[in-house]
């Protein structure tokens, strides 16, 4: 886990403050995901990508061939450059943490 720590660090994401006792919040740039948190700390299946949004995470999701930004009150068409930044965002966090499945 020390290892995927650093490499988080290196690539500019950092774990923020959530209070979920079985996740972790790592946002980089305004853009987060939900990583579970195994019973010895360590980090588990990876949600979908979103950004911060009031406060709130509004995760990508599709309806069709239509990306949506999505949050616990709002959705909103997510813009082309927006869906490519969760993308990478999304390939480097697995790279780092070892591709984990999505729950």
């Amino acid at each position: 886990m020390e290892r995927q720590l650093e490499g988080l660090a290196r690539a500019g994401f950092q774990l923020l403050p959530a209070g979920f006792p079985t996740h972790y919040v790592i946002e980089r740039d305004g853009l987060v995901a939900l990583v579970e948190k195994r019973p010895d700390g360590s980090f588990g299946g990876i949600g979908a990508p979103g950004v911060l949004a009031g406060g709130e995470i509004a995760v990508l999701l599709w309806r069709g061939e239509r990306p949506l930004l999505v949050s616990k009150g709002a959705e909103r068409a997510a813009e082309a450059g927006e869906v490519e930044a969760l993308r990478r965002f999304d390939a480097e966090l697995r790279r780092i943490l070892g591709g984990n499945l999505v729950f």
